[in-house]
Order: structure tokens, then C-alpha cells, then sequence
């Protein structure tokens, strides 16, 4: 036997090329084509449809960046092709990217009824099969010319990210409008060819089955005339049928497909062309399934579905018949595939409580599955949260872009921070695109490490990012890749059809403790620091509403805001999508989300204000509400009174320059570079600082990543640093502050350094004017203290990592996620540093420089990047950071100082304090959320959890009359998997597990 298969391989892709693929439409016509360019922003369907278009040709320019055209096309059926299958092929000018980075249509018949998008892998639209002849086509098209941004060369600075900046210049150039007769036969011998040619390719050259392949394609291609392929291809295919009825064997590898079109909410395009991208999507999946019974599609984020039920209720109808027969499903149950890293705890929370009640509401279906192919790493927290949920699974594609360490299992138990585990599946094939490629379908089963114990995998099926879907080609290697010897089988499935398969072959799989860490994607903890304090901000300010707004409900008849709240939080759910809250998105994005978290803050603290005044009642005495969970200056949680405040601060000068601010409980000193030499615990007689260093310092690194712009940071960023230690101006500020002013390169900062009476930490305001380019700005604070490991804040409780790199897996943390804070202690004693909007950090050992054996840790939090790419202009402009330094802090202490941080008091002109609605005895338990009940009726809702990492005894006491009491799920429906109540009265008394979860739900009498 001679190795012929490199001229076989050869003579197979040309022959696909230049003779077959162009034998699948062999007789076309053209259309007359008119276009109607819309104005400026998208206009309503029938609008669209009833514009006077101009004609333009075939080759003409077309489409202004981020804008709409309508094309109307005509033509009649040629009465020669009666009894043959008729298409209209609509090129808009697309190249052979993927789907969705470019210019997209979908398309409408003249009533209103869509018919199907366009992308470049789906230009076609059937007009009959068969058809008589004669026919009159008339067909709308409703295109938009989005820019290509992304085309995966060198990623250089554009304008075309912001419609205010990409201009007017045509994008595109019409390429084909015709009708076109389609030849079913050749269409078909192409999938033949294209499944056994990458079959072929993937089998060991020593494989019978590979030989056997070959020479059936060979004989294949003979029996076919290239002079007349239409003529032809039946009996080629005849020369096929054997080798492709081969079957499986039994051990082959399992892939349960899934139609898929992972949609990115906003990313390179703004939310509102997501809007059509979704609809451009649907169209065609609920045509695609029309056409093909076995194929099942699932689609994720809720609120992708509400803008189709809101926006296209003529695509609308034809999904909702579709998932009533049970083959388009709703998948993930969560409003958006959101980031899971820097989303709060209730907002996590709130992810699948707004996206399962939507599904329950509109389908009566519940999820099982987080699905989550896409997101940047997943939080530690996260377990109990889809526990809580009412799900079980978990299902995840990005672990596998980590550039270190390859994560050792597909298939797994995944355990958080409180020991929940949720079964966990990483589709081994390595993408949420899945095209049915031969080499995909061999690299799935391949790459499976859990081989000998399980067998199945599943395989998200279609083009997705931008939206397209699944196409008729993926379903028909799909249906020949079903049992067919030397592949993997593949099955058209729901998500809970591979779970439920999955877990019952895979009753005990390994353990997976602790976050799953994305080693890649670093720095969108950072990039766009205006959009991540929106979302902080708003999180807390949602709090704050919901608290007062109950309170002021059940003592004072306020009206809840229920439809405001519902409102609000569905907008801040939908910008934690996992390209939006990371700051990866185009200009336009983050311009409108800046906007948009401004209009939120002005009704949140108009609800705010509403209630507390409706607390206060008329007066003139100064009450302050503290919404924080913890007492604040004699204030209780979730109550308003008289704020008791004791102590001074002196401010000093320093010898040698600087100044002294001492409080009787921490004594800071500021050099006269305004860095702080000494942060000294006067009770404790500990230093904070380590010896010979400083903190408050302000370190400036390069940041170039090799790749992906605003969401990498790379390693070697650390190699170059420069302290900003050059001080322009230090002066003391008010009763108990130092203002300090530098600059550096083309940027300013001012600092307000506090130290306030009874308090223990030091405020760190900071504002830089910020206009450098691809930098990356930190603060350090080098402590003296030798710790291992240090906490850091996540959803419901915290996590520790370590603080050495002892291995690649360790090492590659070296930017990581926190919420309000890290901290760090020796047995005894601790620092804290806490925030109040910045998420990434880093922390790390180094060697005393004063000659003692022992080690400085540092922690340093992110502030500012510069990547210019896909938003030129990325955090120009002024910023706004408050941090403090908490020496001598336990865990309550970081855990404390964090929520006061991020909740400062509020002050009311009033005439009575204001008893808390609830209260808890125990300052471990931590109440998250104060609510009145979703469904309308009044009752009250309360969720807590243990934040300290230990086991906890607490009683809550509602500060009304109760007839009863619930634990409940995050859904606010009855739950049994929560520790048992003792109900007293209107109190209730129960044990917690470390980091535990609780909600409550409480019956007013």
C-alpha cells in the first residue's frame, strides 16, 4: 500500500473548491435590489417596511458605521425551473469571518413576518421547494452595517467603537442578490465529503479505517465528471453510502450537541444592536428547527428572551410555540451570563432569581443549570448561591483559555466555600462555537480526562459571540457523525438530558475546592474603573432602597417601589454581563453604562430619601440611618438615631517633615513625600508598616499584554515599576487629614489621608486626573507581617489564597479578584485593607530589607489601566478611590469595616430615632438584604449568612408582629435545605455553618 493520502487530501479540497461547492447553486438570476437608509438610530419594523428605497447594484457602497439599511428585493421565479428548489442568496458585502463581527440582516416577507437572519455562513433564504415557476419573490431586509472591530490581527487603536467617533464612510459593498436554483444532491455530497475528509484526517495513519475512507472518497471523486457535477454527484455519493453506514464502536465517545449561539449581551456592538442580533438569531433557529426534527436549540440570559417578547413579538410568537414543543430551550436561568467574579453577594443572588422567574413566569419551566460558557473565571462562592437557586449544574467552557496550568478534569464535583458541590461539565472540546469539524468532533474525545470512568460530553453547536446559531450544515454532519465508525457519536440534547446522563454514569467524580481561576482575562478586574464603581455603587444603593423602602413600609405605609426596584435591578444585572462590568467592551458600551449608572444613583436616592424622610417623620433633630449590617457610633444596624462620637485626633508635625496624626487608638505618620512610614496600633504596640518601606504608595507600571488589550494583564508587567514619590504639595486638611498633591507624566493625583476620632483606619482618598497610556497604576501597602495565606472577599464569605508561589498554579494568581476586602493576620493580630470600588489586587512576599529574617507582605490594590484597544480613550479622565488601612483587624474587623466603607451614613432632619426592622444577635451573621416579599403580599424577606469562616448560633428578631416563618430558597419559596428554625414569638433561633446561607421569610401579622 503506498501513501497516497496526502494527494487524496489534496485532490479533495480542491475538487470542494472550485468545482463542488460551486455546483450547489448551478442556475441564478438577479434580483433588483432597492435600499432605504434609516436616518439614524433603528426604526420600527413596519417603519422600515413602508420607506420608498432608491435602487442601488450589485457592487455598490453601502452603510455608514453603526447604521441601518432596508433593501427591498424583487424578482420573479423563472418558469424553466418549475419543480425545482428555489433560493434567494443575499451577499450585504460579508468576508469569510465569523458571524456576528460584521455587517448582519434579517429578513422580512411584506407583512411583517420574519423569515431568517443573514451572516456570511447563512446567506440563504428558501423561497420553494419545490417551486411552479412563475413566482413573484418580494423580500425586505433589514441590514445593519456594524464596523468589524475585531478581525483578530494586531489589535489597533479604533474610532469605530463609539457611533460619535466611527464617522460616516460606507463599510460595505453589496455582493449578490439572486435567485438561484439549489441542487440538493451536490449540497448533500459536499457534507459527505467535508465529514469523511475530516474524519480521514484525524485517524492514525496506520488506521484501516482511515485507508478505508480514502479510497472510498477516491472512488467518490472518480465517478464524478467536474465537466458536469450536477450530472454527476448522485452516483458519487453512491460510491459513499457504504463507508458512511459504518457504526461506532461501543466505546466510542459520546457527544451530546446542543444548538447554541452564544450571544456576548454587549461587546463589540452596543446593547441595543444585541437587541436585533438576538432576534436575527431566533429567526433562524426556529426556521432551523421547522426544518430539522431532531435538532434541539437552548438559548441562555433571560434577558435576551425579554427583548425578544418586548422588541419582535412577531419573532416572539414562533419562539414561544417552539419551546412549547419542548425542542428551543431556555438554558442557565439567569438574567445574563454575567461575570461571577465582582458581582456582590446579592447580586449574584439576584442573576438567578430574576432569570429563573422569568422562565417560570413566561414557560413554567425551571433550570437546573448555571450556564456559563463564556465568563472569565468563577468565584468561590458561587456552589451555594446556584444550591440556593434551586439548581444543580454547572456547565463552563472558558477554564480551558488558561495559558499555565490545564485544568485536570471535564467532568467534576465543584466545591465552595461553605462545602456545597455542584456536578460540573467543561465540554472537552474546547469551544462554545462548536461547528461539527471533523478535527472539533476528534479533539473532544481526544481531550476528555475522564476517560475509563465516563463517556459522555457535550458540544455547544453553532456560531455564537456575535449571534448566527446554528446552520443547516452543522445539522447535517451532526446527523452522519451519529454512529459512524472511527468518530465520536453525536445526539441532538437538551443541557438536563447530557446532565442527567452525565451524573448517573459518573456517580463519584473527583473534587474540585475553591474558585476556578481563569489564568487569563486578569486586568478586566481593573479596565474601565467607571463602570465597575456603577456597578459597586449600585449594588449598595439597591440595598439601601430595599431596606429603607420595607421599613418605611410596614412602620409608616410607605409605598414599596415594587416595579422600580424590579426595574433597576434587572438594569444592573444586565451590566454585569461578562463584557460589560470587565470593562472588554467598545466605547459606546461603557459611555452609555456611565450614563446609565448615573440615572440609577439619582432614582435610587430619591427611594431613598422617600422613605428615610417618611421614618423621620417632621423635626429638627439630626438622626443618622446607618444601612451598613454591623452598629455604627451607637447606631444600630438597619435603624436611625443620634450618632455618639468620642475621641480626638491631633495633627502634628513630623520631624524631618511630614506630619502625625494620632487618635489615642492608631498613631500614622506622613513623610514629606506624603507616603505613610508608620501606621502604628497604640494598644497592640505593633508596627503595621514594614520597616525601611512605606505605605500610600503609588506605583506605575508599563502594561502592553501580548494580546487582548483591556482584558490582559501579563506577568511581566511586574519587570518595570516606578514609585510616584515626588510630591508637588502636603498640607494638613481639616480637624484630621493631610492633603497631598503629585504628578507624573500627563496625570494628576490628590490625596486625603484621615485618621477620624474612635476610629480604627485610615481613610485613603485618592482622585487622579488621569491621561496616560497603556499604564497600570497601583496602590501598595507594605506590611510587617508573615502570613501564608490572606482572605479575600466573595460572594456570601471570603477566600483564602496564598501568599506564595510555591507552584505554576499558585504563581499564575498573581492578579486576583476581591470585593471589599483582603485580609491579612499573624495569630492575634491582623490588617485589613478595604475598598469601596476597586476589585483587582495583588499580594506578595519579599525579604526585610532591614537585615531581619522575616518577610514583608504587600498588598496592593488596582486603581487604573490604559489599554487602548477596543476603547481608545479607556479611563481618561478624573477618578475617584477611597481605601482604608485597618491595623489590629480580626476577620469581623475586615468584614465590618468593609460594609461601612461602601455604606456611608445618611443624615435626616427628623423627630424620632428609627428601630431596625430586624436585627440579628450575632455580628458573624451578616444581613444582606431587607425586602418586602416579591410576589406583593407584604411579607418580609431576610437574608443572612455566617461571614467569619466559623460555626454560629444566632437569633433574628423581626421588629414587627409575626404570624409565621420560612426559610425559603433565593425564589422566596419554601426550602428544606436549611437548618432547623426555633421560632419564638417574632424571633427566630438557629445554628449556621461556616459561610452558611439563609433566607427567611416572615408572615406580618
Amino acid at each position: 500500500m503506498h501513501d497516497d493520502r496526502s494527494l487524496v487530501e489534496a485532490r479533495l479540497k480542491r475538487v470542494l473548491d472550485e468545482r463542488l461547492r460551486p455546483a450547489v447553486y448551478p442556475e441564478s438570476v438577479p434580483l433588483e435590489v432597492a435600499v432605504w437608509h434609516a436616518p439614524d438610530e433603528p426604526v420600527p419594523v413596519a417603519e422600515g417596511l413602508a420607506a420608498e428605497p432608491e435602487p442601488i447594484a450589485v457592487g455598490d457602497r453601502w452603510g455608514a458605521p453603526w447604521g441601518t439599511s432596508w433593501f427591498r428585493v424583487t424578482g420573479t421565479v423563472p418558469e424553466e425551473w418549475a419543480g425545482r428548489t428555489v433560493e434567494a442568496i443575499l451577499d450585504l458585502g460579508f468576508d469569510e469571518n465569523m458571524p456576528g463581527f460584521q455587517c448582519e440582516g434579517l429578513v422580512y416577507r411584506p407583512d411583517g413576518t420574519p423569515v431568517k437572519g443573514l451572516n456570511p455562513r447563512n446567506q440563504w433564504v428558501r423561497i420553494g421547494a419545490p417551486v411552479e415557476g412563475g413566482e413573484e419573490v418580494r423580500l425586505h431586509v433589514e441590514a445593519a452595517s456594524n464596523p468589524v472591530i475585531l478581525d483578530y490581527h494586531p489589535f489597533l487603536p479604533t474610532q469605530l467603537g463609539d457611533k460619535e467617533t466611527a464617522g460616516s464612510e460606507p463599510q460595505y459593498r453589496l455582493a449578490r442578490m439572486d435567485l438561484a436554483v439549489l441542487d440538493e444532491t451536490v449540497w448533500q455530497l459536499v457534507i459527505d465529503l467535508e465529514v469523511l475528509g475530516e474524519l480521514m484526517a484525524e485517524l492514525p495513519v496506520e488506521s484501516a479505517r482511515r485507508w478505508e475512507i480514502l479510497r472510498a472518497v477516491e472512488k467518490a471523486l472518480d465517478a464524478l465528471d467536474l465537466q458536469d457535477v450536477n450530472g454527476t454527484a448522485a452516483q458519487a455519493r453512491v460510491r459513499l453510502e457504504t463507508v458512511l453506514s459504518e457504526p461506532a464502536v461501543p466505546s466510542a465517545h459520546r457527544i451530546s450537541a446542543v444548538g447554541h449561539a452564544h450571544i456576548d449581551s454587549a461587546w463589540l456592538w452596543p446593547l441595543r444592536e444585541t437587541v436585533r442580533k438576538v432576534a436575527r438569531t431566533t429567526s433562524n433557529m426556529t426556521a432551523l428547527l421547522d426544518d430539522e426534527p431532531e435538532f434541539v436549540f437552548a438559548m441562555s440570559q433571560a434577558q435576551q428572551w425579554a427583548w425578544v417578547r418586548d422588541h419582535r413579538p412577531e419573532v416572539w410568537a414562533r419562539v414561544k410555540k417552539a419551546v412549547a414543543d419542548g425542542r428551543f430551550v431556555p438554558a442557565g436561568g439567569m438574567w445574563v451570563e454575567s461575570d461571577t467574579n465582582m458581582p456582590g453577594s446579592e447580586a449574584m443572588a439576584r442573576q438567578f432569581v430574576h432569570g429563573k422567574r422569568f422562565f417560570l413566569d413566561e414557560f413554567g419551566i425551571e433550570n437546573q443549570e448555571a450556564w456559563l460558557p463564556d465568563t472569565f473565571g468563577f468565584a468561590a462562592g458561587l456552589p451555594q448561591i446556584i444550591r440556593a437557586a434551586g439548581s444543580k449544574w454547572l456547565l463552563t467552557q472558558k477554564i480551558s483559555w488558561s495559558q499555565t496550568n490545564k485544568f485536570p478534569h471535564h467532568t467534576f464535583q465543584w466545591e465552595g466555600i461553605d462545602g456545597t458541590r455542584i456536578f460540573t461539565h467543561f465540554p472537552p472540546v474546547d469551544t462554545y462555537n462548536c461547528s461539527m469539524k471533523g478535527s472539533e468532533i476528534a479533539h473532544a474525545a481526544r481531550n476528555f480526562k475522564d476517560k475509563g470512568v465516563a463517556r459522555h460530553s457535550l458540544a455547544p453547536t453553532g456560531w455564537g459571540d456575535g449571534g448566527g446559531g446554528t446552520t443547516r450544515e452543522m445539522v447535517a454532519k451532526a446527523a452522519r457523525l451519529r454512529d459512524l465508525e472511527g468518530s465520536a457519536t453525536v445526539v441532538w440534547e437538551t443541557p438536563a438530558e447530557f446532565f442527567e446522563k452525565a451524573e448517573a454514569e459518573y456517580p463519584e467524580p473527583p473534587v474540585w475546592v475553591g474558585e476556578l481561576y481563569l489564568e487569563l482575562h486578569r486586568a478586566t478586574l481593573t479596565s474601565q474603573a467607571k463602570t465597575k464603581q456603577g456597578n459597586r455603587r449600585s449594588e449598595h444603593l439597591l440595598r439601601e432602597a430595599e431596606l429603607w423602602a420595607a421599613t418605611a413600609a410596614v412602620r409608616a405605609g410607605f409605598p414599596y417601589p415594587y416595579e422600580e426596584l424590579d426595574r433597576i435591578w434587572k438594569t444592573v444585572l444586565l451590566h454585569q454581563f461578562h463584557d460589560i462590568l470587565p470593562g472588554s467592551s467598545i466605547a459606546w458600551v461603557h459611555r452609555e453604562a456611565r450614563r446609565t449608572y448615573e440615572r440609577l444613583a439619582d432614582e435610587l436616592n430619591a427611594v431613598i430619601d422617600a422613605a428615610q424622610r417618611a421614618l423621620a417623620g417632621e423635626g429638627t433633630r439630626d438622626l443618622l440611618f446607618n444601612s451598613a449590617p454591623h452598629a455604627r457610633d451607637g447606631v444600630a444596624a438597619g435603624g436611625a438615631g443620634t450618632a455618639v462620637v468620642e475621641g480626638r485626633t491631633t495633627v502634628t508635625g513630623r520631624p524631618g517633615g511630614g506630619h502625625v496624626l494620632d487618635n489615642g487608638i492608631l498613631r500614622i505618620e506622613i513623610d514629606e513625600r506624603g507616603l505613610v512610614v508608620s501606621a502604628y496600633d497604640i494598644a497592640a504596640d505593633r508596627e503595621t508598616i514594614a520597616p525601611d518601606r512605606a505605605g500610600n504608595l503609588l506605583q506605575l507600571h508599563p502594561d502592553f499584554p501580548n494580546m487582548w488589550d483591556a482584558w490582559d494583564v501579563d506577568e511581566f508587567y511586574r519587570h518595570t515599576v516606578t514609585d510616584l514619590t515626588d510630591v508637588d504639595e502636603i498640607a494638613p486638611e481639616g480637624p484630621h487629614g493631610v492633603r497631598i498633591t503629585r504628578t507624573f507624566g500627563a496625570s494628576r493625583v490628590t490625596q486625603l489621608l484621615s485618621l477620624a476620632p474612635g476610629e480604627r483606619r485610615l481613610l485613603v482618598d485618592t482622585e487622579v486626573d488621569w491621561h496616560e497610556t497603556e499604564k497600570f497604576l497601583k496602590l501598595a501597602f507594605p506590611l510587617d507581617l508573615h502570613a501564608e495565606r490572606y482572605a479575600s472577599e466573595t460572594q456570601f464569605g471570603h477566600f483564602h489564597r496564598p501568599t506564595h508561589t510555591n507552584t505554576s498554579w499558585e504563581a499564575a494568581k498573581f492578579e486576583a479578584c476581591n470585593h471589599r476586602f483582603v485580609h491579612l493576620e499573624e495569630p492575634g493580630w491582623g490588617v485589613a485593607v478595604v475598598n469601596d470600588s476597586t476589585y483587582g489586587h495583588d499580594v506578595t512576599r519579599s525579604v526585610r530589607t532591614d537585615g531581619d529574617r522575616g518577610t514583608t507582605t504587600t498588598v496592593r490594590a488596582s486603581l487604573l489601566r490604559a489599554p487602548r484597544f477596543p476603547d481608545p480613550e479607556t479611563d481618561q479622565g478624573v477618578h475617584r478611590f477611597r481605601h482604608a488601612l485597618v491595623p489590629g483587624a480580626g476577620i469581623g474587623d475586615a468584614v465590618r469595616e468593609g460594609w461601612r466603607i461602601n455604606l456611608p451614613e445618611r443624615s435626616v432632619r427628623g423627630s424620632a430615632e428609627v428601630a431596625p426592622l430586624v436585627t440579628v444577635d450575632q455580628d458573624a451573621v451578616v444581613v444582606t438584604a431587607v425586602k418586602l416579599a416579591d410576589d406583593g403580599s407584604g411579607d418580609v424577606v431576610v437574608r443572612f449568612h455566617e461571614a467569619h469562616g466559623g460555626r454560629a448560633r444566632a437569633t433574628v428578631r423581626a421588629g414587627f408582629e409575626v404570624t409565621g416563618v420560612t426559610a425559603t430558597d433565593l425564589l422566596e419559596r419554601p426550602w428544606d435545605d436549611v437548618p432547623a428554625l426555633r421560632r419564638d414569638g417574632n424571633e427566630v433561633s438557629l445554628r449556621l455553618r461556616p459561610f452558611e446561607l439563609v433566607t427567611l421569610r416572615f408572615t406580618r401579622a
